[in-house]
């Protein structure tokens, strides 16, 4: 328990810690360092990133998260995407290969679009699970992040449609999996070969084509 926060002490003058589980936060709040931490016992999916914004000095996130919930999570936190500095994240390797996955490979999907359309993304190390005690199953792997671009809601809302349209279909050509919100001339004036396969297809690719959409 702490074997993530306790390390980051020695590096900063103050953390802020949002854990769940009240058992761990009573663990966290005895350690000699606690004047140090400041603990949010709640649920972070709903945890207002906002509140930490002072001084205009962006945050650095850091976190091991929840397997069953990781994909929500990274969501939340590009939510403010205008205030965070970084993101240093633990993920299921399955899960970070797909979000650090390029066109043309079978990681690339959905979630690598949805994420890298408003992130730089470095994968840094995988850890085995023999570094973890319980031992998990899987292996993790540990990326960064690194917003670079704050998609408004209503671009988001219509990039996250072209993915889902797309990417249900991955094996059909884009023009085909696409047919309901676009005509071959559509392709044709975004340069986008219309006989792509939505894994073919890059991040600006998707990006032009949710702005060409009209109301």
């Amino acid at each position: 328990m702490g074997a993530l926060t306790f390390p980051i002490l020695s590096h900063v003058n103050s953390l802020d810690v949002i854990e769940i589980d009240r058992d761990l936060a009573e663990h966290l709040s005895a350690h000699e360092k606690a004047s140090k931490v400041n603990i949010h016992c709640m649920d972070a999916l709903k945890f207002d990133f906002k509140t930490l914004y002072k001084n205009g000095q962006k945050l650095r996130l850091i976190g091991n998260l929840p397997y069953n919930i990781s994909t929500p999570l990274m969501f939340h936190f590009l939510d403010y995407s205008e205030i965070v500095d970084d993101l240093h994240i633990m993920l299921q390797k399955e899960v970070a290969d797909r979000v650090c996955g390029k066109p043309n490979t079978k990681t690339f999907g959905r979630l690598s679009v949805a994420i890298q359309a408003r992130c730089q993304i470095e994968k840094l190390f995988d850890i085995k699970p023999n570094s973890f005690y319980p031992r998990p199953k899987v292996t993790s792997t540990m990326i960064r992040l690194i917003p670079d671009r704050n998609l408004k809601n209503d671009l988001a809302n219509r990039l996250n449609c072209v993915l889902q349209l797309a990417f249900s279909k991955r094996r059909k050509k884009i023009s085909n999996a696409l047919k309901t919100l676009f005509e071959l001339r559509d392709f044709e004036k975004l340069n986008i070969d219309p006989v792509k396969r939505p894994e073919n297809l890059s991040v600006d690719d998707y990006i032009n084509l949710s702005k060409s959409i009209t109301d």
